[in-house]
């Protein structure tokens, strides 16, 4: 396929006008029904993983109310908003994490969050999900594609000074998210396989230097995952226990409240990035897998949606958060299974936390405004 057949499937017939597809309100039902699937079986669980502290857990279903009225907002306005909204949306997160490092919260050992003393406390990062990739999208939308090498160094430009900034605070998972989240544009996009393959390799070759620049606990992480006996106390305790607590629940299950490993303080964070252990061992090998499979109806009804776009930004932009969504997934169950280095990469709409749920949710809701407004 040519450059300029590219170009022409990738923003598709020029004479679509304006429409609303689906339902009448901006609504994907699927997205909506599978959604609420996903929200009502994580509060299921993190109930049981908080051994029903109920203030805890009331503060969760008011950050998640939030988040799906987020979400209908978003829904019903147009790709053409987000367009328009792109620079200034960046700009305004990124001014917000480079705050951070000067006024910054601190809490077990990063400063991630931003707080207005009584009323809100938030981490900036998160909003550099979506800022980041629609900032990419927008700069792509009416530039030729694949993108030359001028552009392409511009995008991942874009993408570099928000995920460095996030490095610093430090917080490296969300850092791989939000490159993630850029990077994902610009495949879309179409960049050449050669250019992917020099910069694999210019990534291979940079490895040992990029060592040192880590943090030695974030070293330690690394080399943990390879060999978590080596400290089983100390560095490897977590995904001692979190295995551990993963293969005791077999096919089926011990049971909601009757998680040894979480209840008794055994499993660290079991209401945030080790959850998925306490799915394991409370729901059993079927519950992980139910969880998975709703999970795969959204990731596939978003690139469905991607894939249905008639404008190259809607499309770059659909199809990247919905792959973002799936880097969450994939880092968050690899990392607590001990395939990837602990980064604190929560489970999407099941571990509590609110900013992130706020996020994924307005991410879905911009998801669905791109299915109900094809043409703009």
């Amino acid at each position: 396929m040519s450059s300029q057949d590219f170009v022409r499937s990738l923003q598709g017939p020029s004479a679509v006008t304006t429409n609303r597809a689906g339902s009448g309100v901006g609504w994907d039902p699927i997205l909506v029904f599978t959604l609420l699937l996903v929200i009502g079986f994580g509060l299921t669980v993190l109930y049981s993983a908080l051994g029903g502290q109920e203030t805890v857990f009331k503060n969760q279903l008011i950050r998640i109310a939030a988040g799906l009225v987020v979400m209908m907002v978003a829904a019903q306005l147009s790709p053409r908003f987000y367009l328009r909204l792109a620079p200034l949306f960046y700009g305004i997160a990124v001014v917000l994490v480079a705050l951070v490092l000067v006024v910054g919260v601190k809490a077990k050992g990063s400063t991630r969050w931003l707080e207005i003393p009584g009323v809100l406390r938030f981490q900036p990062s998160e909003l550099l999900k979506i800022a980041v990739p629609m900032m990419v999208a927008w700069y792509f939308h009416d530039r030729p594609l694949p993108p030359s090498f001028r552009d392409l160094l511009i995008g991942l430009l874009i993408l570099a000074v928000p995920a460095a900034c996030i490095v610093v605070q430090p917080d490296l998972g969300t850092s791989i998210l939000v490159a993630c989240a850029g990077g994902a544009v610009i495949l879309l996009a179409g960049v050449y396989w050669r250019w992917l393959m020099i910069a694999a390799g210019a990534l291979a070759a940079a490895a040992p230097a990029l060592w040192f620049t880590l943090q030695d606990y974030q070293k330690q992480r690394i080399l943990t995952m390879f060999d978590p006996q080596s400290d089983p106390l100390g560095a490897g305790w977590n995904i001692i226990q979190s295995t551990t607590a993963i293969g005791s629940g077999g096919l089926y299950g011990k049971g909601l409240l009757q998680g040894t490993q979480s209840h008794l303080d055994f499993l660290p964070e079991s209401q945030t990035d080790f959850i998925i252990a306490v799915i394991g061992e409370e729901l059993g090998f079927l519950g992980v897998c139910l969880l998975l499979l709703l999970y795969l109806v959204l990731i596939g009804r978003g690139l469905y949606i991607a894939s249905q776009a008639t404008q190259t930004f809607s499309r770059l932009l659909c199809g990247a958060l919905t792959l973002t969504f799936f880097v969450y997934v994939f880092v968050n169950i690899a990392m607590v299974s001990g395939m990837l280095p602990v980064v604190g990469v929560p489970l999407p709409l099941v571990s509590y936390g609110g900013t992130s749920a706020l996020t994924l949710l307005a991410s879905f809701g911009i998801i669905m405004s791109i299915h109900s407004h094809r043409g703009w």
